[in-house]
């Protein structure tokens, strides 16, 4: 089974192709850290802009890359939720009408379990150890800071053990990478 991921939860957009093993056949990215470096945050509306912008060259680009089309395609996986509410319809519209036009089966896939389970992807580079279940997991990501026991695959077998209130890690964590990255934006510019 072959599956076009796409992703638009925040800043980045992406699209892959991966099997049912986790093997990924092609995996681009196209980053705004440039784009938001100025603001010193993620500013949704420019986010979402740049989805438009982009999702359509990176959706390209991972089929060439992989060699395939949208015909080999088993199936559509979409980014649908936590994310910015505008970068993420973005994402789901493609997905979408990519579909439907191709009469292929389309999932929506939490953001925050996609992170749990990428452990189990696959690359090119050498073979990691992949943990058996149960495990447990520290999530930290943009907005979410969690810590999560996944006793399995399925979304029914994930579950949230403690998280913050308030502030996040990741939040922190993001920052003091855009403050890095706009460092870096000025001294090449």
């Amino acid at each position: 089974m072959l599956v076009l991921a796409i992703e638009s939860s925040c800043d980045e957009t992406g699209a892959a192709l991966v099997d049912a093993e986790g093997n990924i056949f092609a995996d681009v990215v196209q980053s705004q850290v440039a784009l938001h470096a100025e603001y010193g945050g993620v500013i949704p509306e420019l986010a979402s802009r740049d989805h438009l912008r982009n999702i359509g060259f990176v959706v390209e680009e991972a089929f060439s890359k992989a060699g395939r089309t949208l015909a080999d395609v088993d199936g559509i996986a979409v980014t649908h939720r936590p994310g910015l509410v505008g970068a993420l319809l973005v994402g789901v519209q493609v997905a979408k009408g990519l579909a439907w036009a191709s009469d292929k089966p389309l999932v929506g896939v939490d953001h925050l379990v996609g992170h749990l389970l990428a452990v189990f992807l696959r690359d090119a580079g050498p073979e990691r150890a992949r943990p058996a279940f149960p495990f447990v997991s520290l999530l930290v990501s943009g907005g979410h800071t969690a810590i999560y026991r996944v006793d399995g695959p399925s979304v029914a077998e994930i579950r949230e053990l403690g998280a913050t209130r308030d502030d996040a890690a990741g939040a922190g964590h993001d920052l003091r990478l855009g403050r890095w990255s706009l460092a870096l934006v000025r001294r090449t510019l």
